[in-house]
């Protein structure tokens, strides 16, 4: 009896434990898996079957069999050929295929020919079973993938960019390395609701009816037929309209993004026993670094922050775009700098208010600006000056002093100098309003049939009116590849951003016409600020609607305030001070600083490394940065950044 007793004791200890060791599905994963082959040479995981050659600066874009309506494997290879040419500087003259790229392998070599990388890719949703959240993860696995050594790199995708977003920062780095690389899109990513049309993206870029698509929908606004009739011509895109505030969730779905890729390598290499498939890779015995750059950057940083679990061996974050509140005082040469630690929406808003008179300054003469961004209209960028003059924001009375004026104020609400002349490439790409707009959108958790402040989404005609879908073949078969061919934040591909209050329209914002005529819509830009701030131009505050929906974005911006706790994590951050877009003194060196407010002096040396001499990556846009050097006056504790 006493040998029974433990024969049965044995039994179930080792029931307990397999059940322990049973690799189950996520919780969070209630979809389809679906796990593709790639053998590398005729599809890859990196470059799409592309090569180093199909992502030069001169080759040209994959095509399509039918331009309206691509093949899901089409849309994957264009995805890729895109997100990786808007992260990575792909010109000969910067070193792409000479220091770095497909060709390049780990030691610095060009030995990889044209860098294909053979493998798997599982594709599933991580939703919370509304089907409302639907963030797409992405695991790839490299045949080089070694069960023996197991690594894991996160790849968030950066900007509002699709799941493919970190292709070649994170991912690049990683199958090379011999990683499995965990990729979401943080919710954020390519959903485009075709509010006329009612369709929208699938898990996979292609479209279909928002009604046949259920659940299987990336992103459906929740309205009515009657209340989409309302708003003929116009799109819904996920971040600024899913109403779910994505960002306070980017950690979260970060470390997601690794438990996913847990499962799916167990479910390769795990053993396969009568119980089911018992995992040999465990966290703890996985080295997992959390990567990414700009927003995917910031969810790495977030993901450590909240990993109780311990999943996380360390991070990289390149210029994360990331808030917290500000609790050290930043000195750059012994000299406080002039501001820190505002929140995105603040410094957007402002740089959105600001930047297009800038253009005007002093410091821009003699340069050619077709050679620092895009073409604009310098004569509505100089009615934008007479505006702010007007409003009492600019006291200067030339247009010249005007520029001058409104790029000292850059300088004083924390931009660094050395970002005065990409002020006008952000202004003329419209990356400052387009985030502006969507971060108004999703932080307020406004619907899109709001029209907040009077701008939407459209494509345009000839005259820059929004125009329905089904008027070219053009609009079809681009919106039938925007899930490729979009950033996830409007204006991108045909899709247009709208001023739906303009005396002359609604019209594509850029030519609209306001209460002083062309002037890049300096009513709108005040009414986004006023979010912001709480008051109107005159310094009033606001009241009745105009104050809930300022109320409602402080609610959501403050959402996403991070802690910089990283629980001891060894992390490396890398930024300039030539980031324009996302301005160092608010994003990593108030986070460093706050960092150091928890280590304190009497703590043993801090685990975070933050350190930059290097270029910044684009995510959004495009821009440089140099070196600075920043210490925390709590702790004084240098940097290089």
């Amino acid at each position: 009896m006493r040998k029974l007793s433990a024969a049965l004791l044995v039994v179930a200890l080792a029931e307990c434990r397999s059940n322990n060791d049973l690799n189950t599905r996520p919780s969070f994963v209630t979809g389809a898996i679906v796990t593709t082959p790639y053998d590398g040479t005729s599809d890859d995981l990196l470059t799409g079957g592309l090569g180093r050659s199909g992502l030069a600066f001169f080759a040209p874009a994959p095509g399509f069999g039918n331009a309206a309506s691509p093949a899901a494997a089409e849309l994957r290879r264009l995805a890729i050929y895109q997100n990786y040419r808007a992260l990575v500087d792909t010109t000969a003259t910067s070193g792409h295929g000479v220091l770095y790229g497909p060709n390049i392998d780990t030691r610095g070599n060009d030995t990889l020919g044209e860098g294909k990388i053979a493998g798997d890719e599982t594709l599933a949703f991580d939703d919370d079973g509304t089907g409302q959240v639907n963030a797409t993860m992405l695991v790839q696995v490299p045949a080089s993938f070694d069960a023996n050594v197991p690594c894991i790199v996160t790849g968030t995708s950066s900007c509002s960019r699709g799941v493919y977003g970190a292709i070649a920062t994170a991912g690049e780095w990683g199958l090379k390395h011999g990683c499995a690389v965990a990729y979401t899109d943080k919710g954020s990513g390519m959903g485009v609701h075709d509010l006329a049309g009612n369709t929208v993206n699938r898990i996979d870029g292609t479209r279909a009816d928002a009604v046949t698509a259920g659940a299987a929908s990336t992103f459906t606004a929740r309205l009515s037929d009657a209340e989409r009739a309302q708003h003929p011509n116009r799109f819904a895109v996920k971040h600024a309209h899913s109403r779910q505030n994505p960002e306070k969730d980017w950690g979260r779905y970060t470390l997601h993004a690794v438990e996913f890729a847990f499962y799916v390598l167990n479910e390769k290499f795990g053993e396969h026993t009568s119980s089911g498939t018992m995992r040999t890779i465990h966290p703890g015995r996985t080295i997992v670094i959390a990567a990414g750059v700009s927003n995917g950057a910031g969810a790495a940083l977030a993901a450590a922050e909240q990993d109780t679990q311990g999943l996380i061996s360390g991070v990289v974050a390149g210029e994360p775009q990331v808030q917290v509140v500000s609790t050290a005082t930043i000195h750059r040469g012994g000299i406080a700098v002039a501001a820190s630690g505002k929140s995105l929406f603040d410094y957007v808003t402002y740089a959105n208010l600001y930047q297009a008179c800038a253009t005007h300054a002093a410091a821009y003469s003699g340069l050619v600006a077709a050679a620092l961004g895009p073409a604009f209209d310098a004569n509505a960028a100089a009615a934008r000056c007479a505006s702010l003059k007007a409003k009492g924001l600019l006291t200067a009375t030339t247009t010249t002093a005007q520029g001058d004026e409104a790029l000292a104020k850059l300088n004083q609400y924390g931009w660094e100098p050395q970002s005065n002349l990409l002020h006008l490439s952000h202004f003329s790409s419209y990356a400052t309003s387009a985030i502006a707009v969507t971060y108004a959108n999703a932080y307020s958790r406004a619907s899109v049939a709001e029209d907040l402040c009077g701008y939407s989404f459209a494509m345009v005609d000839g005259a820059d009116m929004p125009q329905a879908v089904s008027a070219t073949a053009g609009n079809q078969s681009s919106l039938a590849q925007i899930f490729a061919s979009g950033s996830g934040i409007p204006p991108m591909s045909t899709i247009q951003l709208i001023n739906d209050n303009a005396q002359n329209g609604p019209i594509r914002d850029q030519v609209s016409q306001g209460q002083a005529g062309s002037d890049y819509n300096t009513d709108g830009v005040l009414c986004l600020r006023g979010l912001s701030t709480g008051t109107d131009a005159a310094g009033a505050p606001l009241t009745g609607a105009a104050l809930d929906r300022s109320n409602a974005v402080k609610a959501g911006s403050h959402e996403v305030l991070r802690t910089a706790r990283l629980r001891g994590v060894p992390t490396i951050l890398v930024q300039g001070r030539a980031d324009a877009l996302v301005p160092v003194n608010h994003a990593s060196r108030a986070y460093f600083g706050a960092n150091k407010t928890w280590t304190g002096t009497a703590a043993r040396p801090s685990s975070t490394r933050w350190r930059t001499r290097s270029t910044s990556t684009p995510s959004c846009r495009s821009s440089r940065s140099r070196s600075a050097t920043f210490r925390s006056t709590r702790t004084s504790s240098r940097a290089s950044i």
